[in-house]
């Protein structure tokens, strides 16, 4: 799979959206945000930020990594036969080996990118190197997020401002941090070079 552009990541949210019956507004309420910009995610106009993805994913039922998973219908534009539809309920493994230009791609609000490095269908864990360009942030309004399960982060080079709860802590290279992603938190990248870092996301059980 080629790195998808935020066209193909709206179109994967809203595929999920009306697969379950739920309207732009009543998305819109459940994540917080206006139904305007749900739309402009969707339609591949606006991009969402971390902490608005977390949301999304959140409120729809589905796990970051499904949003990293294509569909036969939105790569093919048509309905997939037994084993397409069987191989997209398993997921894509990506691996063993995964070159920098085999790396699926997503590119969110103020810049932040995730690159996937691997990937186990069944297996709720994103394996992703985050990069923070310079003034970006995990949250566009400069509020703090919060998601199910657990992380573990590793800097490799810049630095990156970490809020958690009331505490605040700057990562330098080589320092790592874990935590329960329940409690608010908050990336945000103050240095003049980007902040490039390998990240584990433990999700929820499926």
């Amino acid at each position: 799979m080629a790195a998808p552009g935020v066209g193909r990541l709206g179109a994967r949210l809203r595929e999920e959206r009306e697969k379950r019956g739920v309207t732009v507004r009543g998305l819109a309420r459940e994540v917080g945000v206006s139904a305007s910009m749900i739309s402009q995610i969707e339609t591949g106009k606006a991009q969402p930020s971390v902490s608005t993805l977390y949301a999304i994913t959140s409120a729809l039922g589905i796990t970051i990594e499904d949003v990293f998973t294509p569909s036969p219908e939105i790569d093919t534009g048509a309905p997939p036969g037994p084993e397409a539809a069987r191989e997209a309920l398993r997921g894509h493994r990506l691996g063993p080996l995964v070159r920098p230009d085999q790396r699926r791609v997503l590119q969110l609000d103020t810049g932040v990118t995730w690159e996937l490095l691997g990937d186990l269908p069944r297996h709720t864990v994103d394996f992703l190197r985050v990069t923070y360009p310079p003034g970006s942030s995990s949250s566009s309004s400069g509020g703090l997020m919060r998601h199910p399960g657990s992380e573990y982060g590793h800097l490799l080079s810049g630095e990156l401002k970490l809020t958690l709860g009331f505490e605040e802590m700057v990562l330098r290279p080589g320092d790592s941090v874990c935590f329960d992603s329940t409690t608010p938190h908050r990336y945000h990248n103050e240095g003049r070079e980007p902040a490039v870092g390998i990240w584990f996301v433990i999700e929820r059980d499926r």
